[in-house]
């Protein structure tokens, strides 16, 4: 599976930028799986929810399932978080996972920047951003030392072609289904 990264500092729009790019990835027949960090933390089972007890009764893997969606929640405790590549292997098969977060990972990303953005370009210090979305002129991109494409945050169909060109995904004619993969 080809992946590509969305990176960027605390609320620049990067899962803003994810869910404009999944439709017009679709579009063009690819299956797409998605990874993000969330170095928050987070909780799909609150208090209350029907699930909830068992985890708090100690459960370590929940797998939810309905008709039209299986979650499998797994309490990683002393273990901690799992590497990316683990978690890549464990995805269903796709032509491409668009992975949200992990700045430090080794594959190629898009940084995505809002605003004025006083802060240094992450690509500066990164060769594996390939590309950035900004709001704004990015000046400092050309003193990079290497060609790093800048794209306009709202063109999303350039940056999509961007993707599948770097990536070396084959678009498809397959119509895509309404829910799920073609």
């Amino acid at each position: 599976m080809r992946q590509f990264g969305v990176t960027g500092l605390s609320d620049s729009g990067k899962t803003t930028l994810v869910c404009r790019l999944l439709p017009r990835l679709r579009a063009r027949g690819l299956r797409v799986a998605t990874v993000k960090h969330a170095h928050h933390g987070f909780d799909l089972l609150p208090e209350g929810h029907p699930a909830h007890a068992w985890r708090a009764a100690g459960a370590r893997d929940i797998v939810l399932v309905g008709s039209d969606r299986l979650a499998h929640l797994r309490e990683t405790g002393d273990d901690g978080e799992p590497p990316l590549d683990r978690l890549l292997e464990r995805l269903e098969p796709a032509d491409l996972v668009l992975i949200e977060g992990y700045k430090r990972g080794g594959h190629d990303k898009i940084e995505v920047r809002r605003g004025a953005g006083g802060s240094p370009l992450l690509a500066a210090a990164d060769p594996t951003v390939v590309a950035i979305a900004s709001d704004r002129p990015v000046p400092a991109a050309a003193a990079l030392g290497r060609r790093v494409p800048v794209f306009d945050i709202d063109d999303v169909d350039a940056i999509a072609s961007f993707v599948v060109a770097h990536c070396g995904v084959a678009e498809s004619d397959a119509p895509m289904l309404a829910h799920g993969t073609a």
